[in-house]
């Protein structure tokens, strides 16, 4: 018998998932740090994230496939021993809350800057800590049941875009490579903190009900990532100039803000209480399995109370401190950092660890 057969997901929900855990806030300002590194050459950055991603994430899925029905923690136990398997999931666990902490900072953050200028922080964060809730004590099916339904609900977005596009000039693109490729490999490191959620393949593979699409999953995940990057880079570059899209914070937001319709006039107002719904699938799986973590760690089934208690924590850090766009922006720096070593590092070295452990325990049985 399996031992996660209650929480079972689906090929497409393991997708959802990735995904959304990989889409969040960053997008909204992505264009215009693409464009200050890259130029109008930024969205090849794009591109050259994308390969690395998948090739970390194909690595994940190569290092996870040895141990079919153990998370994580039974794995990094098995290969280091307890204590030094525990540190590394308690350095995984907060790495995830830190992430889903910095993601939900950054959506109070927008959410009191376009719709609710004078309510504190802490009592929006404590809007959103509701749904994260009731979505979070669940398992892993009700998580990947949330994304995927997230995913269809949101899917128009990006139709709207077409609207703009339809002004934009396309020879903002030419030359290409206008200064070289130094300013578009400059610009990689900045698209590696947009692609980051692709290590959630390290615990949703002992939950996937047919394995030998893991890897299918993952290439289906990040291609959809990088199409939707892609996809509002290139029409931002395309609508604004190179230089005057340096003037915006967040073009995206800047862009769709000049959409009207006879009948509605802040249609970027809908836009992004809808885009809500596809940030929440980016911290709701961070929540999830940093508690997971926590869990694991003390021995605990339940992990509810440990869903409260960090949610807890979220709201008197936004309490006591109040931090601002330079703060968050600073944390997101720390992330891709972390991010880098865990989800780009760690990978090809587990991988690689893994195969030589394996080997050297069967030829000491034998």
């Amino acid at each position: 018998m399996k031992n996660y057969a209650y929480n079972e997901i689906t090929l497409m929900q393991y997708i959802f998932l990735i995904n959304g855990a990989q889409v969040g806030t960053g997008v909204l300002s992505l264009p215009r740090v693409l464009a200050d590194k890259a130029g109008t050459d930024g969205w090849i950055a794009i591109l050259i994230g994308w390969i690395f991603s998948m090739m970390a994430n194909i690595l994940i899925v190569k290092m996870v496939e040895r141990y079919p029905s153990a998370t994580l923690y039974e794995i990094l136990i098995r290969l280091f021993g307890k204590i030094i398997g525990k540190a590394v999931v308690l350095v995984y666990m907060m790495y995830f809350a830190f992430f889903a902490c910095s993601t939900l900072v950054n959506a109070c953050l927008y959410i009191k800057s376009w719709f609710l200028p004078k309510t504190p922080d802490y009592i929006i964060l404590l809007l959103f800590s509701i749904p994260t809730f009731l979505v979070a004590r669940n398992g892993i099916r009700i998580l990947g049941r949330y994304s995927e339904l997230s995913f269809y609900l949101v899917m128009w977005i990006p139709l709207f875009f077409l609207i703009p596009l339809r002004d934009g000039n396309w020879l903002h693109f030419l030359p290409l490579l206008k200064e070289g490729w130094k300013p578009v490999l400059s610009a990689v490191p900045t698209t590696t903190f947009s692609f980051l959620g692709f290590e959630v393949a390290f615990f949703l593979y002992p939950f996937l009900k047919k394995k030998q699409y893991a890897v299918l999953g993952v290439a289906i995940a990040n291609t959809i990532t990088m199409l939707f990057y892609l996809f509002t880079t290139m029409v931002c570059f395309a609508y604004f100039s190179p230089e005057g899209i340096l003037e915006y914070n967040q073009p995206v937001l800047n862009l769709v803000k000049l959409i009207e319709f006879r009948f509605l006039e802040r249609f970027d107002m809908i836009l992004l209480a809808h885009y809500l719904i596809v940030v929440s699938t980016a911290w709701i799986p961070w929540v999830y399995f940093s508690v997971f973590c926590s869990s694991k760690l003390l021995g605990k089934q339940d992990h509810s109370s440990h869903v409260v208690v960090l949610l807890l924590i979220f709201i008197g850090i936004i309490f006591w401190h109040q931090p601002t766009w330079n703060e968050s922006e600073k944390w997101q720096i720390m992330i891709v950092k972390g991010g880098l070593l865990l989800a780009y590092v760690a990978p090809p070295f587990l991988w690689v660890y893994s195969w030589i452990f394996e080997k050297y325990r069967r030829r000491v049985n034998t």
